[in-house]
């Protein structure tokens, strides 16, 4: 049994991967290669999901079985492995106030990236030769933007603004600064919605400024992702309830537009989040298809850890079998490497097919950043426009 009551759990918790270097502290500090993060003793830690904002820190265990026991769990799955479940005692409506504290953002030509414009654009060619030896069909390249912050920095702050610059319908904000974790945000991706035995999954592919860019390919890119996520949830649903509600539908947010589709699916009797997660972790649509193919091709590319970026972020209500977890894209989380040290990231990227053009994909990347940061950084620029995101 672990300090949370529930029964140990594997090292890996999801089949395939296993904790890499930036997993999430456990309580005792421990990580894969992961400095612990320095407590910040006057921040309680919190889970602010829409409306909906959750305090009292009951427990916290990195067993997904916990999910499917009892009460309000707000849920963090880091990219490389590390899961961490959070149970809250007072779960109420609450709209988001004015902060507390005023965030104080890196300078807005802070940013560096773990990828320059030519190590990425050589990764899309890298990616595209794997697809023409016939390894891969897609394979989604990221790159990790950090810029070093004011210690005394509130991520609840910097929620406040995501909130007034860049509303997003998945938004939320996670703090537990004992556990390492300091969280927010504006994910415009649905993972997993749970509603009882009903399953939906929401994968993002296709991405332009306005409807009139989006390309072929573009569509061509979701519907793989989309034949990737009804695979996964066939593993855990029962046969024959997994279907395509909505295809390659456009969406609007701040600054650009989507395609979104839809799939859904009844899990089978005995199915749980546990096995939910094991049978569709890490979210096709920032992997790649075949998924096992795309992993191996993006380990050997990228050179930073994503951390809660391309994870799965949100909350569970295991008393009423609900639960929504957001894709962790567009999303800022803060890290404390030592006392008086913190480093903000951000994690942007883009879907490689055969027909990606190595600067369009490129583009992209800074289209999906750009917006964000401005909001993050001092002396923002106006909301779309900003500096690079080059590493210097």
């Amino acid at each position: 049994m672990n300090s949370s009551g529930y029964p140990g759990q594997p090292q890996t918790w999801y089949p395939g991967r296993s904790p890499l270097p930036g997993a999430f502290p456990g309580p005792d500090g421990a990580a894969s290669g992961r400095p612990r993060l320095a407590r910040v003793h006057d921040m309680i830690p919190l889970a602010r999901f829409g409306e909906t904002l959750a305090t009292g820190l009951r427990d916290v265990t990195r067993d997904p079985a916990a999910l499917d026991s009892a009460g309000w769990w707000a849920v963090v799955a880091d990219y490389e492995g590390g899961l961490l479940c959070a149970r809250f005692d007072q779960v109420r409506p609450a709209p988001l106030p004015p902060p507390v504290r005023p965030w104080p953002g890196p300078p807005r030509d802070g940013w560096t990236s773990s990828l320059d414009r030519d190590a990425y654009t050589a990764g899309v060619r890298r990616i595209r030769e794997h697809i023409a030896a016939g390894e891969v069909y897609q394979a989604n390249l990221c790159r990790v933007l950090s810029a070093p912050l004011d210690p005394a920095a509130d991520i609840e702050a910097l929620a406040a603004r995501l909130a007034r610059g860049n509303p997003a319908p998945y938004a939320g904000t996670v703090r537990l600064p004992g556990h390492g974790v300091e969280i927010a945000t504006a994910s415009p991706e649905l993972y997993l919605r749970r509603r009882g035995s009903t399953v939906d999954s929401g994968p993002i592919k296709g991405t332009g400024r306005t409807e009139a860019d989006l390309l072929p390919k573009d569509h061509a890119e979701n519907v793989m992702i989309v034949d990737l996520v009804r695979n996964d949830l066939g593993r855990v649903c029962a046969p024959g309830t997994v279907t395509v509600p909505e295809l390659c539908v456009v969406e609007k947010h701040p600054g650009l537009v989507h395609l979104v589709s839809t799939v859904r699916g009844e899990l089978a009797p005995g199915a749980g989040w546990a096995g939910l997660l094991a049978g569709t972790f890490p979210p096709g649509s920032v992997t790649g298809a075949p998924k096992s193919s795309a992993l191996r091709i993006i380990d050997s590319l990228e050179t930073a850890p994503r951390g809660p970026y391309c994870g799965g972020i949100g909350w569970v209500d295991a008393d009423r079998r609900t639960g929504e977890l957001a894709v962790g894209i567009r999303t800022f989380w803060i890290e404390r490497p030592g006392p008086g040290k913190a480093v903000l990231r951000f994690g942007t990227g883009a879907g490689i097919t055969w027909g990606s053009d190595p600067a369009r994909e490129w583009q992209e990347t800074e289209l999906k950043a750009a917006r964000l940061l401005a909001v993050a950084s001092r002396s923002a620029a106006p909301a779309g426009r900003g500096a690079r995101t080059t590493a210097r």
